[in-house]
C-alpha cells in the first residue's frame, strides 16, 4: 500500500489513524496512530530512506535517585521470555547489520531504538527489542551485575572487606566525576524541586545501593506497559507490516491499563532562589578560580511549540555565536574562561529551561555574572534587538531544519530524539518538525514591533522562577565520599551474620559462573554472510561543464552548497606543529585584518551554515604509506548565499590576521576549558592515544594534536598569557606564530578544493574559488606531507592523575596496515575480543562501563581500552588474558561469521548525499582507493577461524615488552595499582599530573 494513501480515521492492524501530515522539508509524511485496545501511540515517518529506524519508549518517572530507570534500561536487555540468554542486546550487535543500536535513559523517558538497511535484520532486531522491553526476565543476578551488589574482597590487612560493584554504579561514579554532569543534575534539582526532575534518573552513587530487586520489578510493571508506550518507525518499509508485527508480538497480549504517568508542571515560584553545589577538584594551585556561576530560568511548556521556537530564536540571538550580545558580554568580562556547562535552551523537559553563565571564575564573580546577564538583557529590551541578529537567528534555525545528515546519529534516530520529549508530554510532533507555520507567525509578530524584547522581559527579566547557581570546587569531597562509603560498608559488614556473608559469596560465585557459562545463542535470530552485499558504495566525482578548479559532486543536497578544501600543513615549522589545532580554531574565529571577529561571526550566522577549519594527520592508505598532514577548510550555505560564503572564505584566506590579542586570549581560555572538560568524559580515548604515541609519527602527532600533550601545551600557554608579567609578550608571540603558519600554507598550489551540490551552484562556486586563487602567492609544490616531527620512541608505561572516581586503561601495540593480507583478520579479532572476552571480563565481571578492542587499519595499531573502570591492574591482566583467548582459538566459526557481520556493518553504514560525497573526496586525498576497499571487503568475507587464529599468533603475546600502556585515573587509584603491581614484582606505572 502507498504510505501516503493513509487517511485520518482509517483502521489498520488494530490501530486507528489519528492524523496524516506532510513533512515537506524532509520529503516525508508523518502518520500518527493509536492502538485501539491498549491506547499505545505509534508515530510513523514514511519516506524513501532505506535506512529504517524503530524505537519503543516509555514515560518513566522516578521518585528518587536510586537510578531505577537507568538500571532497568540495562537489566531488561539481559534476557527475556523468548530469548533466554544473558545478554541478547550485545549478542545481537554481533548478529546484525545494524547501523545503530542503543538504549537511552532520559529524565522522564526510557528508549530502545535501532536502525538498519536490511529488512530481515529490521524484523530480527524488532523482535528482540520488543521481547526485551515487554517480557524481560529481570532476574536477581542481572540486577546485581548491572545495578549494584556487595562482594567480599581482601582488604589492606588481609581480612575480607565489603565493596560495591555494578555496571551502573561505576558508570555513575564516573559520570558524577564530571563537573558538567554535577552541574546539570544540580540545576534540575534546583529548578524543579517538586517534580521528577529533582531526582537523578541515572542514579546517584550514594543512593544506588538503596534500590532493591523488588523495586526494579515494580518499576517495570508500572511503566513498561503498552498503555504507557510510544512506538516509532521511519523509512521505506511498509507501515502495515510493522504494525502487524508489533500487534502480534506484543499488543495482542495486553489489555488497556488505566494509568496516569504524566509529569506535572513545576509550580512556579514567586521569588528567585540561590543554590551552591560542590564538585570534586583536587588541584589546589588554581582551585580558587575553578567556580562556575550562572542564572537559570524555567521557561515555556514543551507542548507550546510556538513559544519553544521563540526560545530557540532567543537562544541563537543571545548565545549563538561569538558576536551574540549575551555571550560576548560574558566572555568579554574576562571573569572566566568560557560559558558555563549547561549554557543554552533545554527543551527536553515538561517545563523548558534556559541557562547562561561562566566557568573558571572566582566565587566573588558569581554576583558579577548575574549583573552582566541582567544588564545585557535590560539593554536589549530598552534599545531593541538589532534586526541582523533576528535575521541570522532565523536563518540558522531554517538551515538546521533543511540540512539532512547522519551525524551524530542516523537521520531517523535524530528525528526520533528530537520529538520524543514532545510526544511524551502530549505535544504535536508535526509542529516540532514542520516549523514553517510557526516561523510565519513569528514574522507576523515581529512586524508588530518589540515582540522578542517582550519575550525577554517575560521569560527572563520579570520571571521570578529563576536560580542563581554556583558550582563550587571542593578538594576534599572525593575523599569524603570514599570515606562515607567505607564507613557505610563497615557498618553493613558488622550487621551481617555468617549466613548473610555466605550468601554474598554464593551470589558472587553464581554470577561468575553465569558470566563464564557457554551459551547456545541459536535461539537468537541472525543474518547469514549471504545477506551482506558484496559490493561497496562507490562515489565518483562528476565532470561539470564550467568547473575547472574544484572536484565536483553533483548531489541532491536540499539547496545547500558544500565546500571543502584540504590545505597542506607540511611546511609549517616543526616547533609550531603542536599549535596546529589552535591555529585551526583561530583562523575562522579571530577576525581578519579588515574585520573584527564580531563582524565575521555576524556575517557567518547570517549567510552560512558555518565556516570552520580542522586538522588531519595520518598515513596514506596505499602501499607506499607516506605520512600526510593537512587542514580542512570547510563551509556550507544555501544556494542563494553562495557569494556571501565565498566572500568570507576569500577574506579568511587572503586577509587573515590575528591582531586582536584580547580575542586570542579568549579563544585560548575557551579552548583549554573545552579540553579539560573532555578528559573525564572521553578518558578512554585519551588513554588509548597516550599508549600509542610511540608507535608511529602519525600516532605521535595524534597525541600532540588531540591528546593530553595538546592539553598540557595549551595549559602552559594560557598560564603565560594570564600572567601579568608575561601575558603581553606571549600574545605578541602567538600572533607572530599564527601569522607564520598562515604564510606557510596559504599558497596557490597548496589547495585541493571540492564542491558538492547542484550543477549550477557548483559552477558559481568554482568561479569564486578561481578568484581566490588569483590573490594567492605561487608555490612550487604542495605540502600534504608530514614534516620531521621529533617522535618519542620510548614505550609508554604511565599513569596520568586527574579528578575522577574511576579509571581509563589504554594499551597499544604495532600490527599491520589495511593493505596487508592480515588486516581483515585483525579487524575480525577486534570484534571477537570485544564481544566474546572484554565485555564479559571488564564489564560483566569487572563492573566497568565498557571494554574495547580497536584496530586502526590506517596506522596498523591495535589497542585495548576500558571506560569508567573501577580497576587498573586487574584490567591489564585481562588484556594479557585476551591474547591467550584469541591465540588459543577459544571461539567458533559462528563467532567469526558474526564478527564479519559487525565489520561489514561498519563498512557499509550509509550516508546522506553530501557526507557520502565528502567521504569519497577525502578517500582520494588519503589514497584509500576503491580497489583497496573492495579488496579488503572481499578478503574479509572469505575469512575463517583458521586464518584468524594464524593471524592472532603473529601479533598477540602476553609479554608487554612492545606494548604501550597509559592509564588516566585518580592519584589514589594509581597508587593502589602500583602497590598491586609491586606485590607481584612488576614494574610500576610512572605517574604524571595532568
Amino acid at each position: 500500500m502507498n504510505q501516503t494513501a493513509f487517511t485520518t480515521g482509517q483502521a489498520i492492524c488494530g490501530y486507528r489513524i489519528q492524523q496524516v501530515s506532510p513533512l515537506p522539508a524532509i520529503n516525508a509524511h508523518l502518520i500518527q496512530l493509536v492502538h485501539e485496545k491498549t491506547k499505545a501511540v505509534h508515530i510513523h515517518i514514511a519516506n524513501e530512506d532505506k535506512e529504517n529506524t524503530f524505537g519503543v519508549f516509555f514515560r518513566t518517572v522516578p521518585t528518587d535517585s536510586t537510578g531505577v530507570a537507568h538500571i532497568l534500561e540495562h537489566t531488561v536487555l539481559c534476557g527475556s521470555k523468548k530469548y533466554k540468554v544473558r545478554d541478547p542486546f550485545f549478542s545481537m550487535l554481533k548478529r546484525s547489520l545494524s547501523t545503530f543500536m542503543n538504549a537511552f535513559t532520559a529524565s522522564d523517558w526510557t528508549m530502545y531504538p535501532f536502525s538498519t538497511q536490511n529488512k530481515k535484520d529490521y524484523y530480527n532486531l524488532m523482535d528482540v527489542y520488543l521481547d526485551a522491553a515487554f517480557f524481560p526476565e529481570i532476574d536477581r543476578l542481572s540486577f546485581k551485575q548491572e545495578g549494584h551488589r556487595l562482594e567480599l574482597e581482601p582488604g589492606e590487612n588481609g581480612e575480607p572487606e565489603l565493596v560495591y560493584k555494578g555496571v551502573v554504579y561505576n558508570e555513575m561514579k564516573g559520570a558524577m566525576s564530571s563537573p558538567g554532569q554535577v552541574m546539570s543534575r544540580a540545576l534540575l534539582k534546583g529548578l524543579y524541586p517538586d517534580t521528577t526532575y529533582a531526582n537523578n534518573s541515572g542514579g546517584d552513587p550514594a543512593e544506588i545501593p538503596k534500590l532493591t530487586h523488588d523495586d526494579l520489578k515494580a518499576f517495570h510493571a508500572r511503566y513498561y506497559h503498552p498503555s504507557n508506550s510510544y512506538f516509532y518507525t521511519y523509512g521505506n518499509l511498509p507501515l502495515a507490516e510493522s504494525l502487524g508485527f508489533i500487534e502480534k508480538k506484543v499488543l495482542s497480549r495486553f489489555d488497556f491499563l488505566e494509568m496516569d504517568s504524566r509529569v506535572p508542571s513545576q509550580p512556579r515560584w514567586q521569588a528567585p532562589k540561590t543554590m551552591t553545589q560542590p564538585y570534586a577538584y583536587s588541584d589546589t594551585d588554581n582551585i580558587a578560580a575553578k567556580y562556575q556561576g550562572c542564572v537559570a530560568w524555567l521557561t515555556p511548556d514543551i507542548a507550546d511549540h510556538f513559544e519553544v521556537l521563540v526560545m530557540a530564536v532567543l537562544e541563537q540571538i543571545l548565545l549563538g555565536n561569538s558576536a551574540s550580545p549575551l555571550r560576548k558580554a560574558l566572555i568579554d568580562s574576562a571573569l572566566g574562561s568560557a560559558l558555563c556547562d549547561g549554557t543554552g535552551f533545554d527543551s527536553d523537559n515538561r517545563d523548558t529551561m534556559f541557562v547562561c553563565g561562566l566557568k573558571d571564575i572566582d566565587v566573588s564573580a558569581v554576583l558579577e555574572v548575574e549583573k552582566i546577564v541582567f544588564s545585557t538583557l535590560e539593554n536589549l529590551v530598552d534599545k531593541g534587538i538589532d534586526q541582523y541578529l533576528i535575521d541570522s537567528a532565523i536563518h540558522q534555525i531554517e538551515f538546521s531544519h533543511k540540512e539532512i545528515t547522519n551525524t551524530p546519529y542516523p537521520y531517523g534516530i535524530k528525528l526520533l530524539m528530537g520529538v520524543a520529549s514532545v510526544i511524551v508530554h502530549e505535544g504535536d510532533p508535526v509542529s516540532a518538525i514542520n516549523i514553517d507555520n510557526d516561523l510565519k507567525k513569528l514574522q507576523e509578530e515581529l512586524a508588530k514591533g518589540s515582540f522578542l524584547e517582550g519575550r525577554i522581559r517575560r521569560y527572563f527579566l520579570d520571571n521570578p522562577h529563576r536560580l542563581l547557581f554556583t558550582l563550587a570546587p571542593d578538594k576534599d569531597i572525593q575523599a569524603r565520599q570514599a570515606e562515607n562509603v567505607r564507613h557505610e560498608l563497615q557498618k553493613i559488614r558488622k550487621s551481617l551474620d555468617e549466613a548473610e556473608l555466605a550468601q554474598i559469596n554464593k551470589d558472587a560465585a553464581a554470577l561468575k559462573k553465569r558470566q563464564e557459562a557457554e551459551e547456545n545463542l541459536d535461539v537468537l535470530p541472525t543474518l547469514a554472510l549471504e545477506d551482506v552485499p558484496p559490493e561497496i558504495e562507490i562515489v565518483h566525482p562528476d565532470t561539470i561543464e564550467g568547473i575547472s578548479c574544484a572536484t565536483a559532486f553533483d548531489k541532491a543536497t536540499s539547496g545547500i552548497l558544500y565546500f571543502t578544501c584540504p590545505v597542506g600543513a607540511g611546511k609549517i615549522a616543526p616547533d609550531l606543529f603542536p599549535m596546529v589545532p589552535f591555529f585551526a580554531r583561530a583562523f575562522t574565529n579571530a577576525g581578519t585584518k579588515s574585520a573584527s571577529y564580531v563582524q565575521m561571526a555576524e556575517r557567518m550566522d547570517l549567510y552560512t551554515g558555518g565556516i570552520s577549519m580542522a586538522p588531519f594527520s595520518g598515513t596514506h592508505f596505499d602501499n607506499k604509506g607516506d605520512g600526510h598532514s593537512f587542514l580542512a577548510l570547510q563551509g556550507k550555505a544555501l544556494d542563494r548565499n553562495i557569494d556571501h560564503l565565498f566572500d568570507m572564505v576569500d577574506e579568511y584566506i587572503n586577509d587573515s590576521g590575528f591582531k586582536d590579542h584580547n580575542r586570542l586570549k579568549s579563544l585560548l581560555l575557551q579552548y583549554q576549558a573545552a579540553l579539560e572538560a573532555s578528559i573525564v568524559g572521553s578518558g578512554h580515548r585519551y588513554a588509548i592515544t597516550l599508549s600509542a604515541r610511540h608507535l608511529s609519527t602519525a600516532a605521535n602527532i595524534n597525541e600532540l594534536w588531540h591528546g593530553i600533550a595538546q592539553y598540557t601545551r595549551i595549559k602552559a600557554l594560557t598560564t603565560r598569557v594570564n600572567n601579568e608579567k608575561t601575558g603581553a609578550q606571549a600574545l605578541a608571540e602567538l600572533e607572530k606564530d599564527l601569522s607564520a603558519m598562515t604564510s606557510a600554507i596559504m599558497r596557490k598550489d597548496n589547495f585541493k578544493p571540492a564542491v558538492i551540490g547542484s550543477a549550477s551552484s557548483m559552477v558559481q562556486a568554482d568561479k569564486r574559488i578561481e578568484k581566490i586563487y588569483d590573490n594567492l602567492p605561487n608555490d612550487s609544490s604542495q605540502a600534504f606531507y608530514t614534516p620531521q616531527i621529533e617522535t618519542d620512541t620510548v614505550q609508554p608505561y604511565d599513569g596520568w592523575m586527574t579528578n575522577t572516581a574511576v579509571s581509563f586503561v589504554g594499551q597499544s601495540f604495532k600490527a599491520v596496515r589495511i593493505s596487508h593480507e592480515d588486516a581483515p583478520a585483525l579487524s575480525i579479532i577486534a570484534k571477537l575480543l570485544r564481544a566474546l572476552f572484554l565485555h564479559r571480563e571488564i564489564r560483566e565481571k569487572g563492573g566497568a562501563y565498557g571494554g574495547f578492542a580497536l584496530y586502526n587499519m590506517e596506522e596498523g595499531i591495535f589497542s585495548f581500552g576500558s571506560y569508567r573502570d573501577p580497576h587498573i591492574k586487574r584490567t591489564l591482566d585481562v588484556y594479557a588474558e585476551a591474547c591467550d583467548f584469541i591465540t588459543q582459538g577459544q571461539f567458533t566459526g559462528t563467532d567469526v561469521k558474526e564478527a564479519i557481520l559487525q565489520v561489514c556493518s561498519d563498512i557499509d553504514k550509509p550516508e546522506t548525499p553530501a557526507p557520502s560525497a565528502m567521504k569519497a573526496f577525502y578517500r582520494r586525498i588519503t589514497k584509500l582507493s576503491d580497489e583497496i576497499r573492495k579488496g579488503f571487503k572481499d578478503a574479509l568475507l572469505g575469512m575463517n577461524k583458521q586464518k584468524v587464529v594464524e593471524t592472532a599468533g603473529r601479533y598477540f603475546f602476553r609479554d608487554d615488552a612492545a606494548k604501550g600502556i597509559s592509564v588516566i585515573s585518580s592519584k589514589s587509584l594509581l597508587d593502589q595499582a602500583n602497590q598491586e603491581l609491586a606485590a607481584e614484582g612488576r614494574k610500576p606505572l610512572t605517574l604524571y599530573k595532568i
